[in-house]
């Protein structure tokens, strides 16, 4: 197992994806909070008020860049297996050297979801704690040490990881399905960044709370939209739940459809 893991996570690292997913919790992250941060301190300065808002909370107003990071990782790891190669390169597919190279489907598969979900925890950390450190630098005499910050996140560091691991894994095991990359990845990150079907369709529909990313948010949300939410527990559970589905219905559609 330990040969699949290493070569798959040296395939994902060589990926464009990954370079872009890097960028997105490394660069441009950091450069939003520090952003939001700057207007946050002129409003301040200027005698505004900021209503309930906790400025500890800087960290976190960017997380849905980890979990599009995520989708982008899980879709283009597998996609870019069926993505057929130049003319001048014969023309092939990535998955069909893949195979020849490791026979073994399931192993596979599961090393896919492993590297992509550790590279997408890794990246969402960092960009966390990158930007809550920013972010309480330059709120300035309004802000709080980067030690106080990271100690009233809490657990909910952890929450946001393992919202975002799961969700590479999830966008994974849905390209798989499809084996194209463009539909789940506009869906996905649509729905993760911009506007959450999950979230809308929970209000009108309760039962939309045990969606994906409707449960997995209150592993680290402290204010959320949705009536009668999901305790952190109980939202982590669900997420857990969709995750092994996803990735069981996805194994067995990786393992025992043709190349």
């Amino acid at each position: 197992m330990t040969g699949y893991l290493n070569a798959e996570f040296r395939k994902v690292l060589s990926l464009r994806a990954a370079q872009v997913a890097a960028g997105l919790c490394l660069i441009v992250t950091p450069a939003i909070t520090a952003l939001n941060a700057h207007a946050i301190r002129s409003r301040l300065a200027e005698g505004g008020a900021l209503g309930n808002r906790d400025l500890t909370e800087l960290g976190f107003e960017t997380s849905a860049l980890g979990a599009a990071a995520g989708v982008l990782l899980g879709v283009v790891a597998v996609s870019s297996e069926y993505t057929a190669a130049a003319v001048d390169a014969g023309g092939g597919r990535q998955i069909l050297v893949t195979l020849t190279s490791a026979p073994r489907r399931g192993r596979l598969f599961v090393a896919k979801a492993v590297v992509v979900a550790l590279v997408t925890a890794v990246l969402t950390a960092v960009a966390v704690v990158v930007g809550t450190v920013v972010g309480q630098q330059l709120l300035g005499p309004y802000g709080v040490t980067a030690a106080q910050a990271l100690d009233g996140i809490g657990w909910r560091l952890g929450g946001v990881v393992v919202y975002c691991a799961c969700v590479s894994v999830i966008a994974l095991a849905i390209a798989t399905f499809t084996r194209g990359g463009v539909v789940p990845l506009v869906v996905l990150l649509v729905n993760t960044t911009a506007v959450s079907v999950s979230f809308l369709l929970a209000r009108v529909f309760p039962p939309a709370k045990f969606l994906p990313d409707a449960a997995g948010t209150q592993l680290f949300a402290r204010n959320t939209t949705l009536p009668e939410p999901l305790s952190p527990g109980a939202g982590g559970l669900v997420l857990a739940v969709w995750t092994v589905l996803a990735l069981v219905a996805g194994a067995v559609v990786f393992t025992r459809r043709d190349a």
